[in-house]
């Protein structure tokens, strides 16, 4: 953040050469390569609305906030003074005014209300704020997938989704009837499964009121301020799907315990917990022993969101990087003019836009998915995939960004650290590399025409590169019989996720992008292994113009 009318002139030196604060910019307007991928899926009706949530997310007073939220981590209050149990979460006042940002301004709400292009909205507006604040996008983020699961029980969806669509952030802690505006969370996994959740424990009894009763734990279970938890637990008809209200209908405190709070790495101004159900009260979604597939659907939304929040991720450290050695001198040039920094910023910006492309294009699919059978088949195969590779391209991104501060990157008072804890959160919530791989390896076997959608889909860009020609080509190999299994299920991933990046680039980005990134991805030299080995034939200058923010 700035501070008014700093000195400069110290008694043994005068501070010059060092970069302004990074605020006071339209994040959404200075980003080229996000505005082309929501123009070429569709959105262009929402520029209005997210140039002005651009602008928000850019300003000085949202820079503080994110810097508070995350020096003052939320606090466990189990009990009150006098031995009540109160199993609430106390938050900096900052936390709350990001939160208002993001549900006050429809992230979670208007993909769910909007004409067209809600998820394409949803997206931009996912890599926006994760550039004000990403650990606050975790509720945000449940808030708005959780309405594909609500739809299994018609009764409980017409009460909860208006709530979850309000477009209000309410956080007082009352009965969700009484607020504006709810947020749920998710409680999925336990200690002895961890992604195996059919080694769940919990168990669910009738009630004898049309509810259930739950008791057991749960290992994650993040945003426990929530309003109401998407959870799994075992009935007579096996494993089951519930949500569970932090308040009983009787509108006494439902018997969720928190049991502690997670001390991450990153993602600080969240809260992720440990729980409990003494005996919680909760409502069925879905048939019993369906439980798992009643949380597919929601799943791939939120899938939808880790690629989002990696892209966004890879977009903040990018703006950052280039803010910075675009105004720092060394050896009597601009860092970003020096050859090897140019060459590993350039590198770095075809990164970023193509993770961006390659989300928002499976936006598009989510928002077509219902009226185009072979938008939903892409959709199944996409998202994974997706998923699986620009997450894990994050954190060895963000690195190299941070890296361009120098020492300076390195120091808490900036951003970068801050990016860097939070890179490998997103390539582990909702399926680590592996259960994502053998997630894909479901979707090819159950779902056949998937591929031919992907490949269909791979089809529009081929003929004008040949790097890109030759690498779809080379994707043959993995159809041949006893060539595609789990061993060879992350390669398959990565080579499908790359040539995915290039078509979907195709369609936002201009040839100077694409072509960039097909030989520097594609080309037969494999190059980027590190950020900064590029070929002489890449336009450094156009795609650093591109990229610049502000």
């Amino acid at each position: 953040m700035s501070y008014h009318a700093p000195q400069a002139d110290l008694e043994t030196h005068t501070v010059t050469n060092q970069p302004t604060p990074f605020e006071g910019l339209n994040l959404y307007e200075g980003d080229a390569a996000l505005k082309a991928a929501v123009h070429a899926f569709g959105g262009a009706r929402h520029n209005p609305h997210l140039k002005a949530f651009g602008a928000k997310c850019g300003t000085a007073d949202t820079a503080l906030w994110a810097r508070q939220a995350n020096e003052n981590p939320p606090k466990l209050k189990s009990f009150d003074r006098y031995g009540h149990r109160l199993d609430e979460v106390e938050f900096h006042p900052a936390y709350h005014q990001l939160m208002a940002l993001g549900l006050d301004n429809g992230i979670s709400g208007a993909p769910w209300v909007a004409d067209e292009a809600g998820h394409v909205l949803h997206g931009a507006m996912m890599i926006l704020m994760m550039q004000a604040d990403a650990g606050v996008t975790c509720p945000m983020s449940m808030s708005y997938a959780c309405v594909a699961a609500l739809k299994a029980n018609p009764e409980v969806a017409e009460r909860w989704t208006p709530r979850v669509t309000a477009q209000s952030y309410d956080p007082r802690f009352i009965p969700a009837d009484e607020k504006t505006g709810v947020t749920i969370g998710m409680a999925m996994t336990e200690k002895q499964g961890g992604s195996d959740v059919r080694a769940n424990t919990t168990r669910a009894e009738p009630a004898g009121d049309g509810g259930y009763i739950l008791t057991g734990h749960k290992w994650f279970c993040s945003a426990p301020m929530s309003d109401a938890f998407l959870t799994l637990a075992y009935t007579e008809g096996g494993m089951s799907c519930f949500l569970v209200p932090r308040w009983r209908p009787d509108g006494t405190r439902n018997a969720i315990h928190v049991m502690r709070l997670k001390d991450k790495m990153g993602d600080k101004s969240n809260a992720s917990s440990e729980i409990e159900y003494h005996g919680a009260w909760a409502e069925r979604l879905g048939e019993e022993g369906r439980g798992i597939r009643t949380i597919i659907d929601m799943v791939q939304h939120t899938r939808y969101d880790c690629t989002l929040g990696s892209a966004g991720g890879m977009r903040a450290a990018l703006a950052q990087a280039l803010w910075h050695t675009s105004q720092r001198r060394a050896f009597q040039k601009a860092l970003i003019d020096q050859p090897a920094m140019r060459a590993v910023l350039a590198d770095l910006a075809i990164e970023s836009e193509a993770a961006t492309a390659i989300a928002l294009r499976v936006g598009a699919s989510l928002d077509r998915a219902a009226d185009d059978s072979r938008e939903a088949a892409f959709m199944r195969l996409a998202t994974p995939i997706a998923k699986y590779w620009v997450c894990k391209r994050q954190p060895g991104f963000v690195y190299e960004a941070l890296e361009c501060h120098g020492g300076a990157g390195f120091v808490e008072e900036g951003p970068m650290p801050r990016l860097f804890r939070q890179s490998p959160l997103n390539a582990i919530w909702e399926g680590s590399g592996n259960v994502i791989a053998l997630d894909i390896l479901r979707a090819l076997s159950r779902e056949p025409d998937s591929l031919k959608a992907v490949r269909a889909e791979l089809e529009t860009a081929r003929g004008v590169n040949d790097a890109y020609d030759r690498h779809c080509a080379g994707l043959d190999a993995y159809m041949e019989p006893g060539a595609l299994h789990e061993g060879s299920a992350r390669a398959f991933a990565q080579a499908m996720a790359l040539a995915l990046q290039a078509a979907a680039l195709k369609q936002t980005a201009p040839d100077f992008v694409f072509d960039g990134f097909c030989t520097q991805r594609l080309g037969v030299n494999r190059r980027g292994y590190l950020y900064g080995d590029v070929e002489a034939s890449v336009d450094q200058d156009s795609i650093l113009e591109r990229a610049m923010p502000g």
